[in-house]
């Protein structure tokens, strides 16, 4: 009887080892899904961030729950996007500033700008349009109108095409009509949460209408790049410019700009923009700086 005993005895004196991991507590499971229920994303990563360190052996069950709602997420963005037409799903933005000075002279000044756009799966397309006016003592400065239409593809993660047509007037460097179409390809350098960095390149054609009436057209190269650094949740520093090059001038166009979030919509923006045309009708060298202080609204 005893002999039989031992092997029984063997069998429960094996050591059983304790699992890696534990089970999530309820409390704790229960407010990760009230977060995810919720859909804000920084409550989510707070609220997981958490239950991780107080709960680490659940690191693996509270990264699963998060990894789940991510990909119900995506899937449902997807979908919408997928059945949207093309007239749906357009985001934008209103900006505006203006000064106006009187005594020894009397000086007007307004800008405004328009953005709408549209992120698809692959596709993204853009819309701009932009005025710059300036008067003093009765005589015009500055009239400047701006428009264009940017359609991305998204060929990879990094990787794009991209298309412009593009339409200026400025009177003060002798442009009645200056169109421009441009094709290239571009690359995002820098993706992260801080900091966005794109650039690219393609041949370009321009067509300028002068004020005097003469025509001309010319091929040449074009290329960009936008740097996007978001410092904290509210303050915004971005950096555009533009650049062409045709057979014997070439032009650029920089913005920079500082911006904070006034509320979840309006924002405030202070911006210095540089023109530069190394060869214009009405002199052999043209540089141009505009500084604007802005309101704008996002729809």
């Amino acid at each position: 009887m005893r002999c039989c005993l031992i092997p029984v005895a063997l069998l429960f004196a094996v050591p059983v080892h304790a699992a890696d991991t534990t089970l999530l507590p309820p409390t704790v499971r229960e407010m990760l899904e009230a977060a995810i229920a919720n859909g804000n994303e920084t409550d989510i990563a707070t609220v997981a961030k958490i239950a991780r360190q107080t709960n680490p052996g659940s690191a693996d069950e509270i990264q699963q729950l998060v990894n789940s709602w991510k990909e119900r997420t995506k899937a449902t963005h997807d979908t919408v996007i997928r059945e949207a037409s093309f007239a749906e799903l357009w985001t934008g933005r209103v900006e505006a500033g203006g000064f106006r000075s009187t005594g020894s002279t009397s000086e007007i000044g307004i800008s405004a700008s328009a953005t709408a756009t549209r992120n698809g799966l692959q596709w993204s397309h853009k819309l701009s349009a932009s005025a710059d006016y300036r008067r003093a003592n009765g005589v015009t400065s500055r009239e400047r109108y701006f428009a264009s239409y940017e359609p991305k593809y998204q060929f990879d993660p990094r990787g794009f095409a991209y298309g412009l047509a593009q339409f200026e007037r400025d009177t003060s460097i002798g442009y009645d009509e200056r169109y421009t179409a441009s094709a290239g390809v571009g690359y995002k350098l820098i993706v992260s949460k801080p900091v966005d960095l794109l650039v690219d390149i393609g041949p370009s054609v321009r067509h300028a209408k002068y004020l005097i009436g003469v025509r001309e057209t010319k091929l040449g190269a074009r290329g960009s790049m936008a740097l996007a650094w978001r410092a904290s949740p509210t303050l915004t520093f971005k950096q555009t410019a533009a650049g062409y090059a045709e057979s014997d001038v070439y032009s650029l166009n920089a913005l920079t700009s500082m911006e904070t979030k006034v509320t979840t919509r309006w924002s405030a923006a202070l911006s210095y923009n540089v023109q530069y045309e190394s060869e214009t009708l009405l002199s052999s060298r043209n540089f141009n700086t505009l500084s604007r202080v802005t309101l704008s609204y996002d729809f």
